[in-house]
């Protein structure tokens, strides 16, 4: 067993679309970035790349290559997990923590969960996911930017 922890930030910006878990959730703002800027499954690419010694998003998936631009992150995801089995590695376990003071995301956690196991193929059971706000603090508590922290196991095949 091997643990990976992630993290990711994004600033908020007017004009573009608040995908989270691969959910567009309404909201006045979005986050910039070359993707879809999804910091919470950046968090987990990061975590998993983490557990497996490989880098991070960045290295793979660079923001100045073109085939990036706009991208679904769920996309990257899976490639992340492809990456994984290849070197002979399954993602067991994820927990994770998006801090943000407003929208509320319980009526979306659920379908965050199923994109992402999806993604990975592994069950929702497997993934947590949990939203916080800084108490105003911050960048993320001015409502400026989004964070988002994971916690990633993941086992050798075979030692299931």
């Amino acid at each position: 067993m091997r643990i990976g922890f992630g993290y990711d930030s994004h600033r908020l910006v007017a004009g573009r679309r608040f995908i989270l878990g691969g959910v567009e959730i309404p909201h006045e703002m979005g986050l910039q970035g070359h993707s879809d800027a999804d910091v919470l499954v950046h968090a987990v690419c990061d975590a998993i790349l983490g557990a497996m010694a490989a880098g991070d998003i960045g290295r793979h998936f660079p923001d100045t290559d073109p085939a990036y631009k706009n991208i679904s992150s769920l996309r990257l995801l899976e490639r992340v997990r492809v990456l994984g089995e290849n070197k002979g590695y399954l993602v067991h376990n994820i927990d994770s923590t998006v801090i943000l003071e407003k929208p509320k995301l319980s009526g979306y956690t659920q379908e965050m969960s199923a994109n992402i196991a999806k993604a990975l193929n592994i069950s929702t059971e497997n993934i947590s996911i949990k939203a916080k706000t800084s108490e105003g603090m911050g960048f993320a508590g001015r409502q400026e930017g989004v964070v988002a922290y994971a916690v990633v196991t993941v086992r050798k095949r075979g030692d299931e």
